[in-house]
Order: structure tokens, then sequence, then C-alpha cells
């Protein structure tokens, strides 16, 4: 099966160098298997069916079994579309000492020494001035190249010391050949002269791989978190829902906080959900009973014990590679789970017949957080947080368990298949 995981994972990966490229490529696989786009400005259909819908970097998607009603409780799997990495700037052209060089600005917190020497692609939204817009991605076509040893030699010794806005400028090719907007335009066959404005990424431009002796692991841009969306996602195509509204929410912006329109803190979940329930006919007091019955599962990656740094984590909590995903857990609620969450997702994983593990900080060593909290917050539903360890997070290039990423992907088939 790992063949199949990993070709599915890489093609979604290959098709996904922005949120807007990964909530396209997410819709596109939905319709190939039958779901129907809605348009939030359209009326929405009652009947039972599959359905998706799109808001620039997010995607949601829904299937309404055949005896749904007003009191049919939600499984939800959230996930985030975005990833670390570079945004390039409005005015993105420079040209000095021969080279024309793209001017980016750092987006969430990536390992910014990752990117050094790295084949880059860019992809992008354009905003046309004909009020559309098209998503486009170039191949190879820039690189930030590091400053060679013979003129930093203490490099080696002392560490390597990056200025964001100096050292991070990506190499676009000669001074006298074409700009960004020249760049993207051709590989979009669209006259620039159209393009107004436009939201524009880095990315690696190497194709995921797949490594290991066994060929057991995959090597990746954006792991964190295309992996929890492609679980998901495949979820939700090979469930049979009965009692449950199973739901994906791919969320944009997780990366620099989620309180954007797109992001786990604004309403599109939200209005996604309220307007489902008024196609079942549901009061008030229906759509209290139900949420009372409802689950959310937040998937994120989460750190892998490091082989050469295994002092980084608890003694005793420590998740490990290819042992299945994690349960994450937090004192100072940076995860929602509780108890109750960790009992559920035990009991689905043993109906999946996947293992699991807990994961619990270093006290020394303070953990991030995900959508988990922020979704809870908003929904009042119960949530538990859960996602596969990797290496490298936050990498150029990440590294995972195809096996978890399986283990992920059946464990959310079972939420997805009756109500908890």
């Amino acid at each position: 099966m790992h063949a199949q995981t990993f070709h599915e994972l890489a093609s979604l990966v290959a098709d996904s160098p922005t949120s807007y490229h990964a909530a396209a490529a997410v819709l596109e696989r939905l319709e190939a298997a039958g779901f129907e786009r809605l348009r939030e400005e359209d009326a929405w259909p009652v009947r039972q069916g599959a359905y998706a819908v799109v808001r620039d970097g997010a995607v949601i998607a829904w299937r309404i079994p055949a005896r749904a009603d007003a009191r049919t409780p939600f499984g939800i799997a959230a996930a985030h579309t975005d990833s670390p990495g570079f945004r390039i700037k409005p005015e993105p052209d420079t040209a000095r000492s021969g080279w024309r060089s793209v001017n980016a600005e750092v987006y969430g917190g990536p390992l910014l020494n990752s990117w050094l020497d790295r084949d880059l692609r860019i992809g992008a939204r354009l905003v046309l001035e004909d009020g559309g817009s098209a998503l486009v991605r170039t191949g190879p076509v820039a690189r930030i190249p590091q400053l060679a040893v013979h003129l930093d030699r203490r490099v080696n010794a002392e560490g390597l010391k990056l200025d964001p806005q100096q050292h991070t400028r990506a190499v676009l090719g000669f001074e006298d050949g074409p700009g960004l907007l020249e760049t993207l335009a051709e590989a979009g066959g669209i006259d620039p002269r159209g393009v107004l404005a436009f939201d524009a990424f880095l990315a690696d431009a190497q194709p995921a791989a797949r490594l290991g002796a066994r060929g057991e692991l995959v090597a990746s841009g954006r792991l964190d978190n295309l992996v929890s969306i492609h679980a998901g996602l495949r979820a939700l195509l090979d469930a049979q829902p009965e009692g449950v509204i199973p739901v994906l929410a791919g969320f944009d912006h997780e990366e620099v906080g989620s309180n954007t329109r797109t992001g786990a803190g604004g309403p599109f979940l939200e209005d996604v959900l309220t307007r489902i329930r008024a196609g079942l006919g549901a009061d008030a007091a229906d759509e209290r009973r139900a949420a009372a019955r409802s689950w959310t599962i937040s998937s994120d990656v989460g750190h892998a014990v490091h082989p050469n740094y295994p002092e980084r984590h608890d003694e005793d909590v420590r998740p490990i590679a290819g042992r299945g995903p994690i349960i994450k857990i937090n004192a100072d609620q940076r995860y929602a789970t509780d108890a109750a969450g960790e009992a559920l997702w035990r009991r689905l994983s043993a109906e999946a017949g996947a293992p699991a593990q807990a994961f619990v900080s270093k006290n020394t060593m303070p953990c991030g957080s995900t959508v988990g909290p922020i979704t809870a917050t908003r929904l009042g539903l119960r949530t538990v947080d859960v996602g596969i360890p990797i290496l490298s997070m936050h990498s150029a290039r990440e590294l995972a368990s195809l096996a978890d990423v399986e283990s992920l992907q059946h464990v959310l088939t079972a939420f997805y298949s009756r109500a908890q």
C-alpha cells in the first residue's frame, strides 16, 4: 500500500505550491469522485449528496448521508493548507551585481537555512484586470545561494547566521532577464499587462521522494500539513458514513495565527455548518443538540524523536516515527485534547487496526499550537489534537513515515463512518 500512498501524497504536494493551489487540488480530486462544488453566493441544495466549497486558500467538504436529519452530529477533521516559507513582496524585482533577484517576506517560522541552495519554483494566484483570477506555477526558476565557505571561513565553527532581509533573496536569473511578473504570466499563458496583483510564494521544486532501505519514508516539502489534508481527503472518499455528517476542513493561515477569513479563527467553518444545518431544517435547539454529539479531530504534524537530539523530548513520552499517529496533550491547552478525546482516538485506532502513541512536550521546551483550540473555542465542539510524527518540521523538506500517513488515513476513515 505504501506505493499508492506515496503516489497520491506526492501528487498532491506537486499540485500544491501554495494554499490556493492546495484548495484547488483538493477540490479537483473531490469533483473527480462525484462531489458537487458549491459557491457561497448561491443557494445550496438540501438533498443527500457530497459537496465542497472553496474560499481562497481554504476548502471545506462534506457528505450528507441518506438518513441525515436536523440532529445528526458532525464528525469534523480539521487541518491546514499553508506551510512556512517565503511570500513574494509586491515590488519583487531587484537587480544588482549582474543578477536579478526576487524580494520575499518570511511567512511563518521556516528553517531559513533549509531553503538555501535548493531549486525553487513559484506558485501564485494572479488577480486580473477583468475581475478574474488564475492559479499559476512555474518549474524550477529560482535559488537562494549560500555564501561560499571561502568567503565565510568561520561558518562551520560558529554556525550560519542569516539576516532574513539581506540573505534570503532568490536569484531569478541575470539582470537583463525577465522579471517575476513576466515569469508568472508566461507560466500561465497570460498577458502580464492584464495582471493587477498577485499572491506568490516560493516553493521547493524537488518532487517528493520515497526513501529508506525498505522505502518506508517520504521526504518532501509541505508535509506540514499536506499529509493531514491527504489523509482527511482519502478518509472522506473512502468512508461509508451512517448517523454522522463527515466534514473535512482545510484552513489557510495556520502558520501565521489563523485569524483571517479563511483561517480557523475566522467564520468560514461556522458559516458552512450553519448552512448545512439550515438545509436539514434545524432550529436553534436542534443545532445545539447536534453540537453536543459532534467531534472535531484536529490533525497536524508533530515532532518525532530525533536520533541526533534525543534529549529534546520528554524521557517517557516520546513519539517514535513509524509507530503510529500521536495524540497531542498539553497542560496549558496549546492542544485541545482531554481524557475523553484521547480515549476516542484510542478506540478509533483499535477499530482501524492502527497504533497510537502520546506526545507531551518536555517541560523545558514549550510546544506550538494547532487549529484545535481555535475551532474548539469558536464552535464549542469536543476536540482532540492528533497528527503524525515527522523530522525536520518547518524545513523546506521534511521527513515522515508512510505507515504513519496510512494509519492516520485509516483512523480518520473510522471516525467518518459513524457517530461517536
